[in-house]
């Protein structure tokens, strides 16, 4: 059995989507014009029905993110982009509200978001007996927690590999409602992981101040695709909707590369979608914006790896090295490391803590490097490029095309010639025309011109492989070269258009001579039920309603704001299950921000740390 494997990007608009496809993509995600869990990321339906027709033509998939929990007054709405994306030939709907599934929905496939809390094989087999035909997992997953899901369901699962982390499980983060009455559940997270905190003891005693405690680092799997791809996934999700083109097309790149190079030498996986990717520059994911890179939760929690990026959640890119010589007088500094270039952004923490920046104005012919900004630059300080200038140019360009690979067979007769052209994924057309013979007065370079036109597929998505000439008279005739080119578009329009009519959308199977017991008897807040079709899907699934959404005005202090495996006390040196611990730490602890003070509550048997009011 062969098994498909594919990368999955994002896509913030219709270009981006396309630049993605071009550079490697299998897949991309898209938000819908409302309800998306970015939701400044909505598209209008004109251009999601053009990415779908250009990524079709490639057996690119394009996946609708329509994943925040609804209002009984958005119910209907959100139906009609349902219907409006399906027949435009989206590939799957990522959701979050189980009220869809209460509701008429053509028959799309469904994506059970990352947000529904998927991190058990009893809530996966669920989501799978429901109806849904993938499930993206929690992002804190093992391998081991991957491969027993994977052994006790036989949904698609997808993961991310690269990308931001949401320092919370997904869905299960309180916390920017709470504080600013904006909903991560309701796609206007006002990101408070990012913020400044103070974390103290129990004696009111600043522990570490003014530092970004609950910002994680960015996920980064790309050396673990043969684990992931061994556990059972077989979709690969970068995140990254408010990214720039730089990053989709670097990092599309990169994991394209990565995965390549796993199929190549084990057998029994291909990629999902068809042709060729050539790129113009060498991906390098240090090069676009990443916080510093973390593997997270992926082989064990017990694992000593610092998640968090607590001196800022601004990207710092690539380690250059250090400063080994500093003349202040005039104006220029040594480095021993990575060659840096005019334009180049560079940034460090200064002796406060504080990330500072600096551009390169000059680089002299001794490596002198003169920058706009000496101040707090001493020997030692640790550089990092954040803005490397002439990568940042290459992806400003064109830097890489994508072709179907097509066989050709040419056949020359008396009267007429004709054209066989077969793609990669089997397509074949025929193309002919009538001509008028004239015989050549160089027989001998009849082959080399035929060859030279019908290889010449210009702008198409096409690229010859193979072209086999076969001529069928006793003195070839002449060929004008206007005559060959007819042939050669005539042949690649038409199986354009072949490629467009032929590709299928699956459909949705539904199962209903059963009805599945949700794994969860009683349900709280954490359930995100915002609308009665969603209360009535879980009661129609035997689970009782204890209370609806944080989302309809619960009161903050009474709950839990953010669940997390990412522990504090781990993170510097404190965590209470290690005889190592050198950080003694008075209970009980709390994060203040200068006006809102959260509690820390730990959980060390599962290894999870809690914040409330």
């Amino acid at each position: 059995m062969t098994i498909h494997l594919e990368l999955l990007a994002p896509a913030g608009n219709e270009e981006l989507g396309k630049a993605a496809i071009e550079h490697g993509a299998d897949a991309v995600y898209i938000g819908s014009p409302r309800f998306s869990a970015r939701a400044n990321a909505g598209n209008s339906l004109n251009d999601i029905s053009k990415l779908i027709d250009y990524a079709h033509l490639f057996n690119a998939r394009v996946y609708i993110a329509l994943n925040t929990i609804l209002a009984d007054s958005e119910i209907e709405a959100a139906l009609n982009i349902v219907s409006e994306v399906y027949e435009a030939g989206a590939d799957g709907l990522i959701i979050q509200d189980m009220a869809l599934l209460q509701a008429d929905l053509p028959p799309i496939p469904l994506i059970a978001s990352t947000q529904m809390h998927n991190t058990t094989p009893e809530k996966v087999k669920f989501l799978q007996d429901v109806g849904f035909s993938r499930v993206i997992l929690a992002r804190e997953l093992n391998l081991n927690e991957i491969s027993e899901i994977r052994s006790k369901t036989d949904v698609e699962l997808e993961c991310f590999v690269h990308g931001a982390l949401c320092v919370s499980y997904s869905g299960q983060c309180y916390l920017s409602q709470a504080s600013f009455g904006r909903s991560g559940n309701r796609g206007v997270c006002a990101q408070p992981c990012r913020m400044k905190y103070t974390l103290k003891d129990g004696k009111g005693r600043d522990v570490i101040s003014n530092k970004h405690l609950l910002s994680l680092k960015d996920l980064n799997l790309i050396d673990h695709i043969k684990d992931l791809a061994q556990s059972g996934i077989t979709s690969f999700k970068i995140e990254g909707r408010y990214k720039d083109i730089a990053y989709v097309k670097n990092v599309v790149a990169a994991y394209r590369q990565a995965i390549d190079s796993f199929i190549k030498s084990h057998k029994g996986y291909r990629k999902q979608s068809s042709g060729d990717i050539h790129f113009k520059f060498v991906p390098d994911i240090k090069k676009t914006f990443n916080r510093g890179y973390t593997r997270y939760f992926l082989f064990d929690s017990k694992e000593i790896e610092h998640q968090a990026a607590i001196d800022t959640p601004k990207s710092i890119g690539a380690d250059v090295g250090k400063i080994t010589r500093i003349e202040k007088k005039s104006g220029y500094f040594l480095i021993k490391g990575k060659n840096l270039h005019n334009g180049d952004g560079m940034c460090f923490i200064s002796p406060t803590g504080v990330l500072k920046g600096f551009r390169v104005e000059r680089i002299d012919e001794n490596g002198c490097i003169f920058p706009n900004d000496m101040s707090d630059l001493a020997v030692g300080v640790k550089l990092f490029r954040n803005h490397d200038h002439q990568f940042l140019k290459l992806m400003d360009k064109s830097s890489a095309y994508r072709k179907i690979s097509v066989s050709m067979v040419f056949e020359q007769k008396d009267r007429d010639i004709n054209l066989t052209t077969t793609d990669e994924d089997g397509y074949v057309v025929n193309s002919n025309l009538p001509i008028l013979y004239n015989e050549a007065k160089q027989p001998e370079r009849i082959e080399e011109q035929i060859q030279s036109q019908l290889r010449s597929t210009g702008n198409t998505i096409f690229e010859v492989k193979e072209l086999a000439i076969n001529i069928y008279t006793i003195r070839p005739s002449f060929l004008p070269k206007s005559i060959l080119n007819s042939l050669r578009r005539d042949a690649l329009d038409n199986l354009t258009l072949l490629r467009e009519k032929s590709y299928t959308v699956k459909k949705r199977l539904m199962n209903n001579l059963t009805i599945p017991i949700y794994p969860e008897k009683t349900l709280n807040y954490k359930a995100n039920i915002f609308n009665s079709y969603a209360k009535v899907f879980y009661e129609n699934h035997g689970a009782k309603i204890l209370e609806n959404a944080f989302e309809t005005g619960l009161n903050s202090s009474e709950r839990v704001l953010m669940t997390t495996k990412y522990c504090i006390r781990r993170e510097i040196g404190a965590c209470l299950k290690k005889d190592r611990a050198k950080l003694k730490l008075e209970p009980p602890l709390t994060l203040t921000d200068g006006k809102r003070s959260y509690k820390l509550l730990f959980d060390c048997k599962r290894c999870e740390m809690a914040i409330n009011l």
